[in-house]
């Protein structure tokens, strides 16, 4: 059937614009880490590792609307007539147009949906989230007004970033890539500068939050003016609002599917900060936040090209085109694997050499360390890839085994640290290794392999 191409076409320069724009997103990080490294305590720079890991939570605490909200977009313009709470309509399903009353209904729902988390979100961190860093900040030795400042700051900055978190859900998911990565380099730009000149004036660690902050509220500006078109507020002027509850219901299981997913990867991968926080020095959870970054960024690059594609993939779900997807997959994982080793070994080999060159007060763990770091991060992400592609069938067989590893992580953890202290940061490195060797590592990629090549 064919039906109006509403997903912007996806190609060579979309990939190259999200390649752009994640080196920028790098180069920016890169440029601003010397300047804190150079100026700022390895204490700072420990509480700057912790903010980072409540950003991260803040983002999963949107429970997995944003990608299930993106890929319902995909749908809406891939012509289906009504959203499911499982699986996707099928061609005798589809409309030859855009269902704009079912595309203003899936909006109100998203609006609707973010302004009750935001307000949630505000709540945890000025409550739960103040008393934890009470704790922290009791042994800071730097400039206490600062570091509540920052705090504050990062607050506002947590919130309304969840607040209008939809705006990327609808670029995603009407296939704005090349549009998305250029808001990206845009406020990425504005963030640095903004930020190195704040500490050049003498700022601490509330000029960079500040910052942050600056650059969340443009980016989003941008992002609303990208996608409501004046075209897209006529048609959507022009047509009811779904039901959205209606809506919510068809979403909302596999959302909260996802979520829990999401929930349990940050387990995985950044409960050892946190709990580190507690019971280490901070120059030590300094030294294992910056590694986690650095790996964080690789990660990031390696999945840039199966992300970019990812409306397309939805596209094909609708489609049943499995050639496609397999051909997808394919460039994908090569993708994949391909940056990680790359930027792996360039990050063994370079990494705290580059660090003396700056005088940094702070360096990265020991090359053991990092390479046993490399390699879980790549099982980590190898199975993450097989796991978009499943989902990308409005279903989500791997939430339970998530929240499982998630269980085992924490389990391990504490056995590492209280009932062997001596293993020190290997115990936070390998407790996420070994709870998804167990299960997800090699469960998903078979999945994936045997419904696209056998």
């Amino acid at each position: 059937m064919l039906f109006m191409a509403e997903i912007e076409n996806i190609g060579k320069r979309d990939v190259l614009w999200s390649y752009a724009a994640t080196a920028f997103t790098i180069g920016a990080g890169l440029l601003l880490l010397p300047f804190m490294l150079n100026r700022m305590s390895s204490e700072t720079i420990g509480i700057w590792s912790l903010y980072q890991t409540v950003i991260m939570l803040v983002i999963m605490l949107d429970f997995g609307f944003r990608p299930t909200f993106a890929r319902n977009v995909s749908y809406i313009l891939s012509g289906v007539r009504q959203l499911k709470a499982e699986g996707i309509a099928r061609d005798e399903d589809l409309l030859d147009h855009v269902d704009y009353a079912l595309l203003k209904g899936a909006l109100l729902a998203m609006r609707r949906f973010y302004r009750w988390l935001a307000m949630g979100v505000f709540a945890m961190l000025a409550t739960i989230g103040t008393l934890y860093f009470r704790h922290v900040f009791a042994d800071y030795p730097g400039n206490q007004t600062d570091a509540w400042i920052s705090w504050v700051l990062l607050i506002a900055g947590c919130t309304w970033d969840l607040y209008t978190y939809y705006y990327d859900a609808l670029l995603t998911g009407k296939g704005y890539i090349r549009q998305q990565q250029q808001i990206t380099i845009i406020g990425q730009g504005l963030y640095v500068l903004l930020a190195i000149a704040l500490i050049f004036m003498g700022g601490g660690l509330s000029a960079v939050v500040a910052a942050r902050l600056v650059s969340t509220i443009v980016r989003r500006y941008m992002a609303r003016k990208t996608f409501f078109t004046q075209p897209m507020l006529a048609l959507l002027a022009n047509n009811a609002a779904a039901d959205t509850r209606q809506v919510m219901t068809s979403i909302t299981p596999n959302a909260i599917k996802l979520g829990l997913v999401s929930l349990g990867g940050f387990v995985i991968t950044r409960s050892a900060t946190l709990l580190g926080g507690l019971l280490m020095p901070l120059d030590t959870i300094a030294s294992l936040g910056i590694t986690m970054q650095v790996v964080d960024i690789i990660a990031r690059c390696a999945q840039v090209y199966a992300q970019s594609y990812m409306p397309k993939v939805a596209q094909y779900r609708v489609e049943q085109n499995k050639p496609q997807l397999r051909h997808l997959y394919t460039l994908s994982t090569m993708a994949l694997v391909g940056v990680f080793v790359a930027g792996g070994c360039a990050f063994v080999l370079l990494g705290n050499w580059a660090l003396d060159l700056i005088h940094s007060q702070t360096h990265f763990l020991a090359t053991p360390m990092l390479l046993a770091i490399l390699g879980i991060q790549l099982l980590e992400q190898n199975h993450s890839l097989s796991a978009l592609f499943i989902a990308a069938d409005n279903t989500i067989p791997f939430f339970i085994p998530s929240l499982l590893s998630a269980a085992g992580t924490l389990i391990l953890l504490f056995v590492f640290m209280y009932g062997f202290p001596q293993m020190g940061i290997w115990g936070l490195i390998l407790a996420p290794g070994i709870a998804q060797l167990c299960y997800q590592n090699w469960k998903w990629p078979s999945v994936i392999l045997r419904e696209l090549y056998l």
